[in-house]
């Protein structure tokens, strides 16, 4: 076997410094191209709806604290302090941890905010709002989003939760609200609550579980939704949206959560789209629920559910492994035109080495016998 020594080219300096430059240079283009606002009317009012929910958050977690509840790292990775707890006496059913950790992003608002523009809602209307204490994350939300809007929303909360909800019992969703309020971050708060739950009516929870829940609503001074049965129970939530709209039309209903009543147990809940819904379908309207009064009625319906979905849609993180900074993020930023503009940088230093590569390889080295005037110096091997 033969071989043949070779010497490589060396590199010049000047060659280095371009490549330097232009590496530099693409990596700072990119950032000006990712940086750009994309022409969106409503990234003004996105962006600070997610950090009046960033702001929100913060103010939650202080609290929880402040009361003494363990922020645990294996359920709440992000330290968002918005991650229940895995049961309590006033959980009300099974939940699943990679949506509520993935519903703890301030960023969300920005998505009912574009979600609310897309149903047509403007300053000063009236929007409907059912949820309970499952997704305080996506409650947040929707009240900074609605805040930052200027609109007028009627709230009807279920206290209770289901797993690693705000099911904190000294701390559930309406304490939480009332928590907002007071510290000035939302002007608005629920009209009244229900027990939530199975039916609406905590069926299946203990005495302890209901206890609790009628001394949360009592201290936070609301009235008490306590009907007999699931219909009762919806003709009591429609009357209240109905008096506290005092004869203005409901633009839109947001749901948050799988609660009984306003989404149609579990069987409503399948037949309506996650997120904007501006038609349903025949199936969806059999159901009769919150949900289904609203759109019978030709009233856009937003139904936060499936979050891990809405999050997929948004290119939201899913679920995200640290706190969710407001405002970043291809829902705010042109994120694709930074990567598009760094791809083409990596290709142009790609082309320039090819193109010193093809000049050609270095001088072979030289031994005695090319000295002495031989062609070539091979050297035998096995």
């Amino acid at each position: 076997m033969r071989r043949m020594y070779w010497r490589p080219r060396k590199v010049s300096l000047r060659s280095i410094v371009i490549l330097c430059v232009v590496a530099l240079g693409g990596v700072a283009v990119s950032e000006a191209a990712r940086r750009q606002r994309p022409s969106d009317p409503l990234a003004e009012r996105k962006l600070a709806a997610a950090q009046l929910a960033e702001e929100a958050f913060a103010a939650i977690k202080q609290e929880r604290l402040r009361r003494g509840h363990v922020i645990r790292p294996e359920l709440d990775p992000a330290e968002t302090g918005l991650i229940g707890e895995y049961l309590t006496p006033v959980t009300s059913t099974t939940g699943h941890l990679g949506s509520k950790q993935t519903s703890a992003n301030p960023n969300f608002a920005a998505v009912v905010v574009e979600m609310l523009e897309q149903a047509g809602v403007r300053e000063g209307d009236v929007v409907a709002v059912g949820c309970s204490g499952s997704f305080p994350a996506l409650n947040v939300c929707v009240f900074c989003a609605l805040e930052t809007l200027g609109v007028e929303p009627i709230v009807v909360a279920s206290a209770a939760a289901s797993q690693f909800g705000a099911n904190m019992p000294d701390l559930l969703w309406i304490d939480m609200e009332r928590h907002l309020r007071e510290r000035g971050l939302v002007s608005f708060g629920s009209v009244a609550a229900s027990y939530g739950g199975f039916e609406d009516l905590a069926v299946g929870m203990t005495e302890e579980g209901r206890q609790l829940i009628t001394e949360a609503i009592r201290r936070n001074q609301l009235p008490l939704i306590e009907e007999d049965d699931y219909e009762s129970s919806l003709e009591a939530r429609m009357a209240l949206y109905e008096q506290h709209a005092a004869g203005r039309p409901v633009q839109a209903y947001i749901n948050i959560g799988g609660g009984s009543v306003s989404v149609g147990r579990s069987t409503g809940k399948k037949l309506y789209q996650p997120g904007l819904n501006l038609e349903t379908t025949e199936e969806a309207l059999e159901i009769d629920s919150v949900l289904t009064r609203f759109a019978r009625k030709g009233t856009p319906v937003i139904h936060l559910v499936e979050v891990q979905d809405i999050a997929r849609a948004y290119r939201l993180p899913n679920p995200p492994q640290e706190m969710i900074v407001a405002g970043e993020g291809e829902l705010f930023y042109n994120v694709p035109l930074g990567r598009q503009v760094a791809g083409g940088a990596l290709l142009v230093i790609v082309a320039m080495l090819a193109v010193s590569y093809r000049r050609g390889p270095g001088a072979p080295l030289k031994t005695a016998r090319q000295a002495s005037g031989a062609d070539v110096v091979l050297r035998s091997g096995n």
